[in-house]
């Protein structure tokens, strides 16, 4: 096994069980046993750094654990959105936007809502045409009926 699978695995498992509420409680567990023990330590400064660096030393590792976890979460996520782009009728060049500058997703965006906001207004007015029509249909049997014909 190479040693990047090896931490996938690795990173994988440990992100999993630290979403676990066993985690949390383990963890609130370990805090209220700190501050329990204060008085027993009289509120010492080692007392105090015993947790300083713990917690810290756990943050440090979790988030390259994590931030590894979504990286592979996220890739994958737009691998699966690309292959759905390529092989629907949706328009092939949106595929690998990800690597757009934030300024230029944001034009991307804008450029989105308003061909949106168009279709939709289009849409509206089609509807509207069509409903139009449909009375004026509807009044012109009425009219007909009316006229004894």
């Amino acid at each position: 096994m190479s040693a990047s699978r090896a931490f996938t695995a690795f990173a994988g498992k440990v992100a999993k069980w630290a979403g676990h509420p066993l985690a949390f409680a383990t963890g609130a567990a370990v805090v209220a046993g700190w501050a329990v023990s204060g008085p027993f330590f009289g509120y010492s400064e080692t007392w105090q750094l015993i947790i300083n660096t713990g917690t810290t030393i756990v943050t440090f590792l979790m988030v390259f654990l994590i931030q590894n976890s979504q990286n592979r979460d996220g890739a994958a996520i737009q691998a699966k959105l690309d292959e759905l782009i390529r092989a629907s009728a949706a328009q092939n060049r949106y595929i690998g936007i990800e690597h757009l500058t934030e300024a230029e997703l944001d034009d991307l965006r804008r450029r989105c809502e308003t061909r949106a906001r168009a279709e939709r207004l289009d849409d509206v007015r089609e509807a509207a045409d069509e409903a139009e029509l449909r009375a004026r249909e509807k009044a012109a049997r009425a009219a007909s009926r009316a006229a004894g014909g």
